[in-house]
């Protein structure tokens, strides 16, 4: 694998790095080398969970050897437990997060392609852990306390296997591994994995866990074997983190769910007196006065929210966020109180628990004790014992929908909300406990400045990386109009007349025929996707011939799959895409989606899965909404009161950058890697304004071409999408010829039968993040069992010496030396195949693929060289004369000049190999662009391309750095 150097780190990458891979590594080690915290970007595609992991884990690597080393040296040296144990404890731990538990799954992958070993732990909950043939067909806190219950009564015979497994495999967690994979350890050997994964997280070097094990104070406290002070903390698709921090700190108390909790306190009453009449004495835990007392304190409470006196519905009743202690004193809730009535809700919870457990566990279905709902509410207000966390909340009572019990008993319906308004809250903890460092990244997170204010933290260190991908495989457009000049707006006022629907309707039937196999097309709500696709199935469109409804012309083209708002039918829309992509009675599958729905977040479409992505507006949320009205007015107040200099986010801004941050993940899910392409198109006039345009992925904003006319954008996009089929047909039968041809370094059917073709030259095909550029060396030495490779050519050669390929003697010169300069030709050739068919000599520039020489019109001397093929200064020297304008001898002395000894020969062979017709063009034009994508080259990688025959062109542009 390949070594970088970087701030002195030896980083072991399993790939050949992107520059703007580099950089990533560079930043994330600065961060940890200067205890410092990062925010950092990097568009998807750009292997930005891989450099994280690498550059991470060299980092610690270099501070001493990881846990999974010190035990062998404990084997091997019989060393004393305290001392080894004292030695691990001094270095960091590194504490890397995501979302989900599936993106952390592929989290897992990416360190499974590495080169790092560390000993590893992750973290998940019950419901994906739990082996018990009952507890595990529970869900929610109904779980939690089944497992609680059996525990207690040491009747779970996977938690008592748990302890002594782990003892008795020390070894568990050297290798990377998956909650799966713990999953069916317990289910082949028995013990707990959901207690091995406890158990094991006291030891790692690097642990895996969903967002909310640090972001709930109890959870967080629970990992005991983590020293805060010494912890690296990295929050990956940290987009989400925003939302998921002020979420886990608000809450919502419907009416309903307080009347459930009444009777459940109803229940604690009667089965207590009953245990008290059945046992003849009384249990100081279970004191039927204390529930009788927290019944009566949720009565009052129940009252209390209907006595609020509500003006507007539209409103609700807000206050202060202070003003929750006043409310809840008046009930004689307060600090004191507070911890009394959460014991006594502790024990009603575990007498409902051991009342259910007694032999009717297969009854237990969902939450049920919704006491928990109250101790949580009480922990959120009464936190650290004090008020100051309250100036960051709104305190808010509203009408809600009525439901039929509370109907029948004349109640309103209302919901009270203690909401916060500053997700900063958690990330203050972090700096309270003295973390080491903390690492925010996404492919989304611009604007930076904004996203900084919220999180309330310091980031010193940032980054906004450019993509990998080059401009030819990127159409992004901002489409005005539709078809037939009518203006795209999706706003409120806007959106529901039937013209808009339908012209967007009419726009999207001509991008399902233009656009190849996979089309995504997102709305800002599901209100306007149902109400454009219900337009569609019933109105016919008035110039239509056929006197077709538009949504059977967009049928024609491109079988339909919607978004279910439904969590539960997700997963069967999903398989529903993916069968009707690879139907081949169409041209491929549409997918209606929602921008912040489950299309939009974290799911991969690559290649002709999404060729394009449209989005038909800005998805605002709901002004009406309260809880955004009053996070506009919050930060308004916090900007105003901001003394002059210093940054402030108002309401405005926050508004208009969460529909930017939304626009923004929906169009990451195409060009998912190097090698792939799509187009971006904005259907609403509001994305041509510059103001939107900035708070744009900063990768995106130079693609961005605004259309006043609908047949540009129809014009411009056909070419696009025709030059890409173009190329991915001349590269699928480059594949099929170097499948046939070389398998993995066999030999391959040329005039030389003793010729092999160098592996690196069969990578071209398409796999995830930048995995295309895996070199041939890395494979090798996998086979081989090889560890680390260098990166210079020589080192190179001597390890396919060493693996026993014959390789291309790029030096050798088949073809006799001796060859008179009269036979060259002089008018500049019309491609590179010319140039290598010429009788030069192949060590001359001619026959190097270089044009020969061409005396300029006027003298050399008054040209002024600017790139290495290219001569400017002269009013005369434009593109359609350019072989005019150059000047002799230029190009191969550059080319001398810029490569190493080995690589210049390497490139005079692979001219050679060419003309002798021992190599194909494209595999020569690949060794070519790798030869000139160092950062020193790129002007010769740019200028190489005038002398490719059109048809590879296509094929070299890939390589082009813009």
């Amino acid at each position: 694998m390949p070594i970088y150097r970087i701030r002195g780190i030896d980083v072991d990458f399993p790939f050949e790095a992107y520059d703007c891979q580099i950089v990533y590594m560079e930043r994330v080690i600065q961060s940890l080398q200067e205890s410092r915290n990062a925010l950092l970007e990097s568009p998807t595609g750009t292997g930005k969970t891989l450099c994280l992991l690498c550059a991470t884990l060299a980092w610690r690597k270099s501070l001493g050897p990881f846990s999974s080393e010190f035990q062998k040296e404990k084997l091997s040296q019989s060393s004393d437990d305290a001392s080894l144990s004292q030695r691990r404890s001094s270095y960091p731990t590194i504490i890397y997060t995501s979302r989900t538990h599936s993106q952390l799954k592929q989290v897992i992958r990416e360190l499974k392609a590495s080169n790092y070993r560390p000993k590893m732990g992750i973290l998940g909950s019950r419901e994906q852990m739990c082996i018990h043939d009952k507890v595990r067909t529970l869900q929610g806190s109904a779980q939690n306390n089944a497992c609680y219950y059996l525990r207690k009564k040491r009747s779970c015979r996977h938690h008592c296997l748990a302890s002594d497994f782990m003892k008795s495999r020390p070894e568990l967690g050297n290798e990377p591994f998956d909650i799966e994979d713990l999953v069916n350890i317990g289910k082949t050997e028995g013990p707990c994995p959901y207690y091995m994964s406890r158990d094991l997280h006291k030891t790692v070097d690097i642990l895996f866990s969903p967002y909310n094990y640090l972001i709930d104070p109890a959870r967080r406290d629970s990992l005991t074997g983590i020293q805060w002070d010494n912890a690296v903390l990295i929050f990956d698709e940290a987009h989400n983190l925003e939302s998921i921090c002020a979420d886990a700190a608000s809450f919502d108390l419907p009416l309903g769910s307080l009347s459930a909790c009444i009777s459940e306190a109803n229940q604690c009453v009667s089965i207590s007196i009953k245990r008290r009449t059945i046992q003849k004495s009384a249990e100081k835990d279970h004191d039927p006065d204390n529930y009788a007392i927290l019944k009566a304190l949720l009565m009052k409470l129940e009252k209390r929210i209907c006595e609020v006196v509500i003006d507007s519905k539209e409103l609700g009743f807000t206050r202060p966020g202070l003003y929750i202690y006043e409310f809840l004193s008046e009930l004689n809730i307060t600090f004191e109180t507070a911890n009394m009535l959460t014991s006594t809700i502790e024990s009603g919870v575990q007498l409902l628990e051991e009342r259910h457990m007694n032999g009717h566990i297969n009854r237990m279905k969902g939450t049920i004790c919704r006491l928990e709902i109250i101790k949580d509410i009480l922990k959120i207000i009464f936190r650290d014992g004090g008020k100051s966390h309250a100036e960051f909340y709104r305190f808010h009572v509203q009408e809600s929908q009525q439901n039929v019990s509370d109907s029948m008993k004349g109640k309103s319906s209302r919901i009270l909300s203690w909401w916060c308004f500053n997700p900063g809250i958690a990330m203050k903890e972090f700096e309270r406990l003295n973390v080491r460092s903390v690492i925010m990244t996404s492919g989304t997170l611009s604007p930076l400045d904004s996203f900084a204010l919220e999180m309330s933290l310091e980031f010193p260190i940032r980054l906004e990386n450019p993509h990998v991908v080059s401009r030819s495989q990127v159409w992004v457009g901002v489409v005005s109009r539709g078809p037939s000049g009518f203006s795209f707006n999706s706003s409120y006022r806007n959106r529901d007349s039937v013209d808009y629907k339908q012209e967007l309707g009419n726009a999207i039937v001509n991008f399902a025929r233009i656009v190849p196999d996979g089309l995504l097309v997102f709305f800002p709500s599901y209100y306007l996707m149902n109400q454009c696709i219900e337009c569609w199935r019933n109105m016919n469109h008035a110039s239509s011939t056929d006197l077709s409804t538009i949504w059977e012309r967009i049928c024609k083209n491109k079988q339909p799959v919607i978004e279910p708002k439904e969590s539960q039918l997700f997963g069967s829309a999903i398989e529903d895409f993916q069968a009707k992509l690879h139907d081949r009675s169409t041209s491929g599958a549409v997918f209606f989606a929602v921008c912040r729905g489950k299309v939009s977040e974290g799911l991969d479409f690559a290649d002709h899965a999404g060729r394009a992505v449209i989005v038909t507006g800005m998805p605002f949320s709901m002004m009406a909404d309260p809880k955004i009205r009053l996070k506009r007015d919050f930060l308004d107040h916090r900007a105003s009161l901001q003394k002059k200099g210093q940054k402030s986010l108002t309401g405005e801004e926050w508004y208009v950058q969460q529909a930017t941050r939304a626009v923004n993940q929906a169009i990451g899910r195409v060009i998912r890697h190097r090698h792939d392409y799509g187009a971006i198109i904005f259907c609403d006039e509001r994305f041509a304004q510059r103001s939107h345009q900035e708070k744009m992925s900063l990768w995106l904003q130079p693609h961005v071409k605004t259309y006043s006319k609908y047949g540009d954008v129809v014009f411009t996009l056909t070419g696009f999408f025709r030059d890409q089929v173009s190329c991915e047909k001349v590269e699928g039968k480059l594949k099929d010829e170097l499948i046939t041809e070389s398998v993995l370094g066999k030999e391959i059917d040329h005039p030389n039968e003793n010729l092999i073709l160098p592996q690196r030259m069969v990578h071209l095909r398409i796999l995830p993040a930048n995995r295309s550029t895996l070199s041939s060396i890395t494979d090798m030495g996998k086979k081989s069992g090889g560890g680390k490779k260098s990166l210079s050519v020589d080192h190179k050669r001597k390890v396919l010496e060493d693996d026993q390929c014959k390789v291309v003697d790029w030096t050798a010169d088949p073809i006799a030396a001796e060859r008179k300069s009269s036979k060259t030709k002089v008018t500049a050739p019309s491609s590179l195949e010319s140039y290598v068919s010429s009788e030069a000599d192949p060590h001359s520039e001619q026959a190097s693929g270089f044009p020969p020489r061409r005396y300029p019109l006027s003298s050399s001397s008054d040209k002024q060289q600017i790139g290495p093929f290219s001569s400017e200064g002269d009013d005369r020297c434009d593109s359609s004369r350019r072989y005019e304008c150059r000047q002799p001898g230029l190009g191969m002395h550059l080319v001398k000049q810029k490569l190493t000894e080995a690589e210049y020969r390497e490139f005079v062979g692979l001219m050679k190999a060419l003309k002798l017709k021992t190599m194909k063009i494209v595999p020569v034009l690949e060794s070519i662009a790798r030869l000139f994508s160092v950062p020193d080259r790129l002007p010769l990688l740019q200028s190489f391309r005038d002398y490719v025959p059109p048809k590879y062109k296509p094929f070299y542009e890939k390589h082009l750095v813009d």
